[in-house]
């Protein structure tokens, strides 16, 4: 149960970051070659974020 609404948060979050992220690129006028470089260091980072999260969640209970 725990594992499947940290899943499902996981990926609502992660979505909303990027849209965020993209409305980012467009508003700096960020160019197109830059831009995959920073969806994927800010997706790696949201990733470990929330590993560590289900990770902390999971041995607290």
């Amino acid at each position: 149960m725990l594992l499947t609404i940290v899943v499902v948060f996981s990926v609502l979050y992660l979505f909303q970051i990027n849209r965020m992220t993209y409305a980012l690129c467009m508003r700096r006028e960020i160019p197109e070659e830059n831009q995959p470089k920073i969806f994927r260091t800010i997706n790696i980072l949201i990733t470990i974020l929330l590993v560590s999260f289900y990770i902390e969640i999971l041995y607290a209970v």
